[in-house]
């Protein structure tokens, strides 16, 4: 009887591996020169440690590293690390050191939803380098998203309550937020407290915020589908679908609301293989930041089963070959909706900027890629 379990365990596994190896010989090789995933990276990863430390775009920040920088850098160190680029690596780590010292007041604090996903890169580096210190300052920031903060509120102790983040205002930008911060620190912890919450926090928002059609409203009181932040969801997901354990209680729900969302998006591709702005609108402009998740969580998929390759290789092969042909000469991403909050206005998130080298484009751009190569 054992040897008989043994034998079927080990055929699912070799069928796992063949699966994925045939989906990246299938639809993820012989890519057009200016797609080639760890060309990409290299020239994206070099480009990042070129540039200073920013707050939305600013040289000279007037506070602390804002979440589209921790995204990139977060994509630059998972890039190095299935590259096996060690000497990046070792430069994106001590970019870091400064801020543990005599830059510490650019380290965000934990008192938002999205400064918080800070934390995410102390537990990447102590995954690739073990230092302790890294460990207890990523753990921290994990932990602060469940802790009560310095200025109680009854609507915080509800949330707590019912299993959710004190930082849950159920916008769907949040469940890449909080959902990958608590993935990083099950991934280096191995403690299932935190995949648990991340999940339980996860099936909430699908039940509040996805539509029949399997896209999101930005928030509940604001009827659009806007790209990024239907890519925060996908990518979200996608973060923590690599992580739960298939025993989970939730991985079910989640597994199939992104199979229902993916199943939405290919039918709104462009024919260049690109996403819009607000993504059922045929007036939107064609945008890279939320265009590049989408790109990210199809590969994933893809390579580990989640969906039918056949239907869906040739949807993110396309996608990531006109993703990348957004980068221009200098390693900037083009034609990235700049930092939007929520509004209820079409005529809002049409007329948004669309901004160069803006980070929101720069990290799915990293992310794509490892995805590819890993």
């Amino acid at each position: 009887m054992f040897k008989l379990q043994y034998t079927i365990i080990l055929t699912f596994i070799f069928c796992g591996m063949a699966y994925v190896a045939r989906a990246q010989k299938d639809f993820f090789r012989d890519m057009p020169e200016h797609s080639d995933p760890r060309k990409v990276g290299m020239v994206l990863t070099n480009h990042y440690l070129e540039s200073q430390f920013s707050n939305f775009g600013l040289s000279t920040p007037p506070g602390a590293i804002t979440y589209s920088e921790v995204c990139t850098w977060y994509g630059a160190l998972k890039f190095t690390g299935v590259a096996k680029e060690t000497k990046l690596s070792q430069l994106l780590d001590l970019r870091f050191r400064p801020l543990l010292y005599e830059k510490k007041n650019l380290q965000p604090r934990p008192d938002h939803v999205d400064p918080s996903i800070f934390g995410s890169i102390p537990l990447e580096l102590y995954m690739q380098f073990k230092n302790p210190v890294y460990m207890d300052m990523g753990r921290w920031f994990a932990d602060q998203q469940w802790t009560m903060p310095q200025n109680p509120k009854q609507t915080y102790q509800n949330l707590l309550d019912s299993g959710l983040s004190w930082q849950t205002r159920m916008w769907i930008d949040d469940m890449y937020m909080i959902t990958n911060l608590q993935a990083q620190a099950y991934r280096s912890t191995g403690d299932v407290k935190y995949i648990n919450r991340a999940a339980h926090e996860m099936v909430v928002y699908l039940r509040q915020l996805q539509r029949p059609n399997g896209l999101f409203y930005h928030a509940p009181d604001v009827p659009f589908f806007w790209g990024r932040g239907n890519g925060w969801m996908a990518a979200g997901m996608t973060e923590l679908l690599k992580s739960l354990p298939e025993n989970n209680p939730d991985y079910r729900t989640i597994l199939l609301a992104y199979q229902k969302m993916m199943n939405s998006l290919k039918k709104y591709q462009t024919g260049d293989g690109m996403w819009r702005q607000l993504i059922d609108d045929k007036e939107a402009w064609p945008e890279t930041s939320g265009s590049g998740m989408f790109t990210y969580a199809l590969i994933t998929g893809v390579k580990r089963g989640w969906l039918d390759g056949k239907i869906y290789g040739p949807i993110a092969r396309k996608a990531w070959i006109a993703l990348t042909s957004y980068i221009d000469a200098n390693g900037d991403v083009k034609e990235v909706c700049q930092g939007t909050n929520k509004e209820n206005s079409r005529d809002y998130y049409l007329n948004r900027k669309r901004i160069t080298g803006d980070m929101h484009g720069q990290a799915p751009v990293l992310w794509s890629a490892v995805a590819l190569i890993e």
